[in-house]
């Protein structure tokens, strides 16, 4: 029976924690809510809702992954890598269906973790992550031209190549104030990070400060100078600190059957990333996350966030590394990121009308950089073309389609390709005359090697590696081609077999048949305890004969001679 691993890390660590930590984690928690607030607001708007969701998403899921999380230092929030699935979610089915399928991949998340599958999602292939995730940066780039340059267009097509030769045949609209404003904004947050490293205002964010910078350039541009062409949040949204009540929106069955796709695409992302970031965490803190956990506070955070407004949330690797980077140990250092985040909200939220979207779409231009992995990318370019086959089906499927079938065809890849390289691991060979002693040092003890000569009448075939479905085909083809040769006996030497499956099981139970109708005996040879069970089971032993199936190639050359 399973049992719940559910052992969040608040509790642990609160039974030392002393005053000396808890300056630390509120030092990490103020810098981390500071970081965080840009970002919120970008991937809210960027996702097609209002920015408060994006901040109430941060506070709420933030305060639960560190209440309930299995990592000391994880932050929760909304991530980049949503951006593209809650925007298309709301184009088809709306604000409600994306709550559905918010909650829905809160339940799943915690069914995850209910089942242990923690360790498993982290062995998803790196190529089909780095394919994903640089296809989900290019995307976001690519979502954020329009703000950017200031164009002037009615619609921007959501299809990926459609969208940019609309972006060509708009660009002679594009506001050069608005432009600057945006490029500008990219440089500072590139820079910021070299000038800023000796001054006291290092641990600001660069993307907080071009916010500040540019909103107040806006501001005197449009009193001083009559520029009123940059576009501000204002201009676009309606800016509201006020708190939302908790609302859970009507579920029908026919609604939930449609939104299953989305809801474990969330899930899946959401797990993979949070998993990666506690993953990345563990190796700078020297401690050691439980994944399982971890997913259930996931879960628990998607439950909370849509029901106050907000938007899919998951680990982000940035604000967790800024929150370790400047002291955060526990999970006390989100709780108060949460804190801070509810503060600003509370009492300066309005004045998010004055950023201009252009400084927002720079933001999210080095978003969409930082997550690109172009090293990643490059590095795996040099790997078997399996592994290159998989990274680049996965990139342009999310870039030209969407991450639900980018995932899945990934992982469709990555699995045969696996079966592939797993069938090539096992080969079938004949043995017609006499047993090489050199090979044989695992049986020295057995017998003498000088009598291992096959006597006249018996072939004997080598099976080494798993007998599957992927190989299965290959035995069958060696001894199509060996089918004018009738031997009295047959000898298949099983001793580097480590399992059979039922696709094995079929086939050499049809050689057994065949074998018997042509007056020939089959004789196995070190079947190993494991095998031999499922061999037992699916009735080899009165198919073949008890004495048919030996432990042993001498035994087995031994009942050979007697049947010759």
């Amino acid at each position: 029976m399973t049992t719940l691993e559910f052992k969040p890390k608040l509790f642990s660590t609160l039974k030392n924690y002393n005053r000396k930590q808890f300056t630390t984690d509120l030092l990490a928690g103020i810098i981390v809510g500071i970081v965080a607030l840009p970002l919120a607001i970008a991937f809210g708007i960027a996702s097609g809702v209002t920015p408060e969701k994006g901040i109430i998403t941060a506070i709420v899921a933030g305060l639960v992954v560190s209440v309930f999380g299995g990592s000391k230092v994880q932050i929760g929030g909304p991530t980049g890598a949503f951006i593209i699935i809650i925007y298309g979610i709301i184009q088809q089915y709306g604000f409600e269906g994306l709550t559905i399928a918010t909650l829905m991949a809160g339940v799943f998340l915690i069914l995850f973790g209910i089942l242990h599958l923690g360790t498993i999602i982290k062995y998803i292939p790196y190529p089909i992550v780095v394919g994903f995730t640089s296809g989900i940066a290019l995307t976001i780039f690519t979502t954020q031209i329009k703000d950017l340059f200031g164009l002037t267009m009615e619609s921007v097509p959501s299809d990926f190549i459609e969208k940019w030769i609309a972006y060509i045949g708009s660009f002679p609209t594009i506001d050069w104030w608005s432009a600057g404003v945006g490029v500008l904004s990219v440089a500072v947050i590139a820079l910021w990070p070299k000038i800023s490293r000796r001054t006291v205002l290092g641990k600001l964010p660069g993307s907080l400060i071009a916010i500040i910078v540019m909103t107040v350039a806006a501001l005197l541009l449009k009193q001083y100078a009559g520029v009123t062409s940059i576009e501000t949040i204002g201009d676009r949204f309606s800016i509201s600190n006020q708190l939302p009540g908790a609302q859970v929106p009507s579920l029908t069955w026919d609604v939930i059957k449609g939104l299953v796709s989305p809801a474990i695409t969330i899930a899946i992302l959401g797990a993979i990333e949070s998993l990666l970031s506690a993953t990345v965490a563990d190796g700078v803190i020297g401690d050691r996350h439980h994944s399982n956990t971890e997913l259930i506070a996931q879960g628990l955070a998607n439950l909370a966030s849509p029901i106050f407004g907000g938007i899919p949330a998951t680990g982000a690797i940035a604000r967790t590394m800024t929150n370790i980077n400047n002291g955060g140990r526990t999970p006390v250092a989100g709780i108060i990121h949460a804190a801070v985040l509810l503060l600003i909200f509370l009492f300066l939220m309005p004045l998010a009308q004055y950023i201009p979207m252009a400084c927002l779409a720079g933001v999210l231009v080095i978003v969409s950089y930082n997550m690109s992995g172009w090293r990643s990318f490059t590095s795996i370019m040099k790997n078997p073309k399996s592994d290159i086959i998989v990274l680049w089906v996965t990139f342009l499927l999310t870039v030209i389609f969407d991450l639900t079938i980018a995932i899945e065809v990934g992982l469709i890849c990555a699995c045969l390709l696996f079966m592939r390289r797993m069938a090539e691991t096992t080969d079938v060979k004949v043995i017609s005359d006499e047993i090489n002693p050199e090979e044989e040092s695992s049986d020295f003890q057995m017998g003498n090697l000088e009598h291992l000569t096959i006597p006249e009448g018996v072939e004997v075939y080598e099976i080494n590696g798993p007998y599957f479905f992927g190989a299965g085909n290959k035995f069958e083809e060696i001894m199509g081609a060996l089918r004018h040769q009738r031997p009295k006996v047959r000898i298949i030497r099983m001793r580097k077999v480590p399992f059979v499956d039922s696709t094995g099981i079929h086939n050499l139970t049809n050689l057994c048949l065949m074998s018997q109708q042509e007056g020939i005996q089959v004789v196995l040879s070190g079947v190993n305890p494991m095998v031999q069970a499922v061999l037992h089971k699916a009735g080899f032993d009165t198919m073949l004969g008890e004495d048919n199936i030996c432990s042993h190639i001498n035994i087995a050359l031994d009942r050979a001679r007697q049947l010759v």
